[in-house]
């Protein structure tokens, strides 16, 4: 369904498509659409990452935080195919373009925060620890936000992870 509706929004345009349209494009109905994917931004900006992250993130060495936390962004923004790179590209131009998509976006990234807090902290952090773990996690995802926007504006061009190490250093030095 995701697959689908990245391409109506592509060819169609975001405003234009709605979400009967990715139901019939999928084959499916709008509400099994609905069941998946609760709103329309979700078509776009849903990702099963933030466990991923948050994994990436306990299995880094032990570390400085910002270091720890933005070597495991890194290590997620490998891109493995080809077909995966240009649905990243697809999703991250509709993001970048569609006004409804960046303000929802922020939504995410304390979503991917809270995956972070928790798995670092566990359930019951102290206050003190909580914020701290969350300001730097905030800086790190800004600044790899910031790399995948540089990346989505060059259609793709160079490395990725590279792009976030370079946003990370640019914010937290060497």
């Amino acid at each position: 369904m995701q697959t689908h509706a990245i391409r109506l929004f592509t060819d169609v345009g975001y405003d234009a498509t709605t979400v009967a349209d990715v139901a019939a494009a999928a084959g499916v109905s709008a509400m099994t659409v609905y069941r998946h994917f609760p709103t329309k931004e979700d078509l776009v900006l849903y990702d099963e990452y933030d466990p991923v992250t948050a994994s990436a993130v306990l299995e880094q060495p032990a570390a400085p935080l910002p270091l720890r936390i933005g070597r495991a962004l890194a290590s997620t923004a490998a891109l493995g195919t080809s077909q995966e790179k240009a649905f990243l590209l697809a999703r991250l131009r509709l993001m970048i373009s569609v006004p409804a998509l960046r303000a929802r976006h922020l939504d995410s990234q304390y979503a991917t925060a809270d995956a972070i807090v928790t798995a670092l902290c566990g359930s019951s952090p102290s206050p003190v620890e909580e914020f701290q773990v969350r300001a730097t996690a905030m800086a790190c995802l800004g600044a790899a936000h910031v790399a995948l926007v540089r990346w989505a504006e060059t259609d793709g061009e160079g490395d990725l992870a590279g792009l976030i190490r370079e946003a990370l250093r640019s914010v937290f030095g060497d």
